[in-house]
């Protein structure tokens, strides 16, 4: 008795399974006739909106200075000096005294008895000023020449080489080091790349 209970329930469970199954495509079908023609099953997926052609701008987010500092140093170099030489017979006495005794003798050859001994005189005192001026102007014209070692101060520097800026682009935020301030925008290839400036 129980063998044909159990029979009848498996009997029973098949033929509503084959029943509902059946119904299942029937709706299946029904709806496949009746969806318009050259209509999918399920609806594409739209493409996304394509991006606008031209240039692309990232916005600056920050512009950092990258300075370069050298530190002053001390150039020196050699100079030739000329100089007046230093005198060393200030009142030019040697000069004087050989005019004079040139002069004297020059005069003494002139004249005779007192002529003569006013020529020697007057011989002496030409003679000792002609040596004395003589003497004075290559004192003045005598010079002397050195090499001087002349040194100064070169102060340091402090300059501007490049800019390390900051972009945001789709969100995205990235770093590139540029040779000039970009200002408030980028052009970016592929918003990767900062390649100008676009201010």
């Amino acid at each position: 008795m129980n063998r044909l209970k159990i029979s009848v329930l498996n009997a029973g469970l098949g033929a509503a399974l084959v029943f509902g199954l059946s119904a299942c495509n029937r709706d299946a079908n029904a709806d496949v006739a009746n969806a318009p023609a050259g209509a999918a099953a399920s609806q594409p997926i739209a493409p996304p909106p394509a991006e606008p052609a031209g240039p692309k701008y990232a916005r600056v987010v920050s512009v950092d200075p990258v300075r370069e500092t050298t530190e002053g140093r001390r150039e020196c170099h050699d100079e030739v000096v000329t100089r007046r030489a230093p005198v060393k017979d200030q009142h030019q006495i040697a000069g004087t005294a050989i005019g004079a005794v040139a002069g004297g003798l020059l005069g003494n050859q002139i004249g005779g008895g007192k002529g003569r001994t006013l020529a020697t005189v007057a011989g002496a005192v030409g003679g000792g000023y002609a040596g004395h001026e003589i003497q004075e102007r290559r004192q003045e014209t005598n010079t002397v020449t050195s090499t001087v070692r002349k040194c100064s101060s070169v102060p340091g520097s402090d300059k501007i080489v490049a800019y390390d800026v900051r972009y945001e682009y789709n969100g995205v935020t990235r770093s590139v080091r540029m040779d000039h301030d970009p200002g408030d925008r980028v052009e970016v290839q592929e918003g990767v790349t900062a390649v100008s400036d676009a201010r």
